[in-house]
């Protein structure tokens, strides 16, 4: 059992006061620690030559961690974008799963090694199917809720998407449609202040995504990015909102993406050094580990319990991954044309 020192009692257990225990707490920091040393060995194996592609989350684990937890992992439906491995993760993912599709194997429970790194789809856990068009999978996500609120069922429906991506006509489509027929969608825009190369400034003429909201109707609020509690909160009201049939919410994590764009991507063309230093200042997966050890949850026998612990299952996974059989030719026409055999 964790308990709380008497020298960590001056400091504000916030997590209480959303009714989050402390093992949910570090739960959470597992899951978004978890993320960032995947991450790290998907670098590796990149540039050791071994897989292809990286789309990193680094900088956004914190609010898809915290988004998550929010939610009903037994009802809900969720349609994550592919930087989402703290989400996945912590919507029931394995490790060995996420390694499976990275390296394009038959295995792999998304896609069966067909589509690219980050294109999430798992029908055991009720998750969309990602394509690469970006955007795409709001509308998809708002089909879905349209569908629970014709059968009667009492689910929610979560989709993400990056800031450029609120650009696009699918997030019009999609969040014009939810708020005129009143759905149970919450559209979580990760705002990492990059669309590939454009900035925000570039990007927007108001202040926040979330201020759009007013166009359709519907309620936003933008929270910090780095704080997994700001997350949790937020989309704890959005889907307490849904369930009393009051429709949809759009939020914005306020964020930053502390790595390239993808492994292709030279991010030193479009912004500076120091920009991406200061950035890892606010570090979620830091900021929130210092909440942690400040309020007695977290400390040095723990973490390197986790580290080792985390370490062995990619060190595991990654080895299965990298043995495991790709899909075989015969395969190729699977799920594209009806088999009536």
């Amino acid at each position: 059992m964790i308990r709380e020192s008497s020298s960590t009692t001056q400091v504000k257990n916030r997590h209480r006061e959303l009714g989050l225990s402390d093992q949910d707490v570090l739960n959470m920091y597992t899951q978004m620690l978890k993320a960032r040393r995947v991450d790290e060995r998907l670098w590796l194996l990149n540039r050791a030559g071994k897989i292809p592609f990286v789309v990193s989350c680094q900088g956004q684990e914190a609010a898809q961690v915290g988004a998550a937890f929010a939610l009903n992992q037994k009802k809900d439906y969720v349609a994550p974008y592919y930087r989402d491995f703290g989400f996945v993760f912590a919507w029931g993912m394995t490790v060995k799963e996420l390694m499976l599709n990275n390296f394009a194997k038959a295995e792999d429970p998304n896609s069966g090694g067909r589509q690219m790194p980050g294109h999430f789809g798992y029908r055991k856990l009720r998750m969309l199917s990602h394509s690469s068009p970006v955007t795409t999978q709001n509308p998809h996500a708002v089909g879905i809720a349209l569908a629970a609120k014709l059968k009667g069922d009492d689910v929610v429906s979560f989709v993400t998407f990056g800031e450029g991506s609120s650009n696009q006509g699918d997030f019009h489509e999609a969040a014009n449609f939810a708020s005129v027929f009143k759905l149970p969608v919450i559209f979580l825009c990760e705002n990492n202040h990059y669309a590939i190369s454009v900035s925000l400034k570039r990007q927007l003429a108001c202040a926040h995504v979330s201020d759009r909201a007013t166009g359709y109707g519907m309620p936003g609020k933008t929270f910090d990015g780095n704080d997994p509690l700001a997350a949790y909160a937020a989309v704890k009201e959005a889907a307490d909102r849904a369930h009393r049939g009051e429709g949809p919410t759009l939020l914005e994590a306020d964020g930053y993406r502390l790595m390239p764009h993808t492994s292709d991507d030279n991010d030193l063309s479009y912004r500076t050094k120091k920009e991406v230093e200061d950035a890892k200042k606010r570090d979620g997966v830091l900021t929130f580990a210092d909440y942690l050890r400040a309020i007695g949850i977290l400390d040095e026998v723990t973490e390197e319990k986790l580290e080792e612990q985390i370490r062995k299952e990619i060190d595991e996974a990654t080895d299965y991954a990298e043995h495991a059989p790709f899909a075989t030719a015969d395969t190729v026409f699977r799920y594209v044309y009806e088999d009536k055999d």
